[in-house]
């Protein structure tokens, strides 16, 4: 009984912060999704279903989701894939001091924030004018690109950039992941005669499976969500929408058109988008054993 109440008493002041800053902001944003709400106006007539329908008929909504899938599946592909690559380069070290070094060097990234480093690439990197990119085109006799500025290139020129600043939480992840294998499954490959890539294949990745389940879903929700990057270096949605996504989308329409009712409709369908991509996930990666 009295472990019961000390339980309930750490875990209460966490239950009251999920209710109060995501189960009530959630039912709130769906509440006026059914309204033309405007928070300038004082009045803010019930509109039902008219905000979700409108969706079917709003060209950037489709422009926006279809890049918002695409970037998602690009990126989250690239860094599991890279980040997998770099933890298991870490893992062949034999000196912890090495580990170690090259574990925070491939941090460093992840420490800055993120609005510094979208400003810092911007200015220093994609800059037509004088940007590292086009200094290097230049210097070659090729004509200088506006990177940011063209609707074929914006969306790559943000992957890249998403990439080298996410990839180091996913792999210290893995690192960890990795050095929690017990050692005798990978000798017991190597006395079979297995090579490396076959250990990986065979023995590493179906014991690291459990990680790599949680590091893919963490990293498919985090790139939903991302936002700053869109908003920094890419303003406005860049050329012809090539870079708006729904993230920036609802931005745009909250706080720019003044149209939160709307705005919160397509917000609920970037959640429904999350939660579904989560459960397939989870269902298509169920474990049921242990090591």
């Amino acid at each position: 009984m009295k472990n019961n109440k000390f339980v309930f008493a750490v875990l209460f002041p966490i239950f009251v912060l999920v209710i109060v800053f995501l189960v009530l902001p959630l039912i709130y944003g769906l509440g006026i999704s059914f309204f033309e709400y405007n928070p300038l106006r004082q009045t803010n007539p019930f509109v039902g279903l008219s905000n979700y329908a409108k969706l079917f008929r709003d060209d950037v909504f489709i422009k926006a989701t279809t890049n918002t899938l695409f970037f998602v599946f690009v990126t989250v592909t690239i860094n599991i894939i890279f980040t997998l690559t770099l933890a298991q380069f870490i893992t062949t070290i034999h000196s912890n001091k090495i580990r170690s070094f090259f574990r925070t060097v491939y941090f460093l990234p992840c420490v800055a924030p993120m609005v510094v480093a979208a400003t810092v690439w911007g200015g220093n990197i994609y800059s037509t004018r004088y940007g590292i990119l086009n200094t290097i085109l230049s210097s070659m006799g090729m004509p200088r690109v506006n990177f940011i500025g063209d609707a074929n290139l914006v969306m790559y020129c943000l992957i890249i950039f998403t990439v080298w600043v996410d990839f180091g939480y996913n792999t210290v992840l893995f690192s960890a992941g990795l050095d929690s294998i017990p050692t005798q499954f990978d000798e017991a490959g190597k006395i079979d005669g297995a090579g490396p890539f076959q250990r990986f294949i065979y023995i590493t990745f179906p014991l690291l499976r459990r990680t790599f389940v949680f590091v893919t879903i963490m990293t498919i929700i985090s790139h939903f969500q991302m936002f700053v990057q869109f908003m920094v270096l890419a303003q406005r949605g860049g050329p012809n929408n090539a870079s708006t996504v729904l993230t920036f989308y609802v931005y745009k329409l909250a706080f720019i058109n003044k149209d939160m009712g709307y705005a919160s409709a397509v917000a609920f369908v970037l959640f429904i988008i999350i939660m579904v991509v989560t459960l397939i996930q989870r269902r298509l990666n169920r474990i049921d054993w242990g090591y």
